[in-house]
């Protein structure tokens, strides 16, 4: 989230964070929003008699703020078809490999165990399948020798900081938008260049390549 709302301060970037919604009240998130001037609000689950009364809820919270793109980040509560399918084509999420291997959780134990010499991470469209929406752009680190699980997560944490807001660039200028099951790309992207690339090679040292 900071890496976006960092992004977003750029005069160039193609958008702006209009809110930060979390569903606890004590995420860190909401102060760090908060001090950016960012209107952030909780919308806490505990208050609601089940997921589609909080979903609902959710999405009147959101809707006031009539975004284009919703960005999920460390969102860690299963959304339902309702609010998936209210946002469907413009709800957005990064996921801690390159999918579709390992979906779920305990990416980086899952790829050393798996013997990969290439993780990374990728930023799809939410769809109801989790996370197995359309694939957006995706970044690659490799893996060395003696890694672990938690600093194969730091190491990535760092590309991970990159290509969100890339991905979310590509998606807001209009390179890049869901047809169906499938993440289709302008003839012509615009911009050219780099800001196009739906990849993003990332060095050792956090420096793209």
């Amino acid at each position: 989230m900071s890496a976006l709302i960092g992004a977003a301060m750029d005069p160039s970037f193609p958008g702006e964070i209009v809110a930060v919604l979390s569903n606890k009240p004590d995420a860190g998130g909401l102060s760090t929003a908060a001090r950016y001037g960012i209107p952030a609000k909780a919308v806490d689950q505990r208050a609601f008699e089940d997921r589609t009364a909080h979903e609902r809820a959710l999405i009147e919270t959101l809707d006031a703020f009539r975004p284009d793109v919703v960005c999920l980040a460390g969102y860690m509560r299963l959304l339902t078809p309702l609010f998936v399918g209210h946002y469907a084509g413009r709800m957005i999420n990064i996921h801690p490999s390159l999918l579709p291997l390992f979906p779920g959780l305990h990416t980086h134990e899952r790829a050393l165990e798996a013997g990969m010499r290439i993780h990374g991470c990728t930023v799809h469209f939410v769809t109801e399948d989790m996370d197995e929406g359309p694939i957006i752009a995706q970044a690659a680190i490799t893996v060395e020798r003696g890694d672990t699980p938690d600093a194969l997560a730091t190491r990535l944490l760092r590309a991970e900081h990159r290509l969100y807001p890339h991905a979310l660039r590509l998606v807001l200028d209009g390179t890049v938008a869901q047809e169906g099951n499938r993440a289709v790309y302008a003839e012509a992207p615009a911009p050219a260049g780099r800001a196009a690339s739906p990849v993003v090679l990332v060095a050792p040292d956090g420096r793209e390549s």
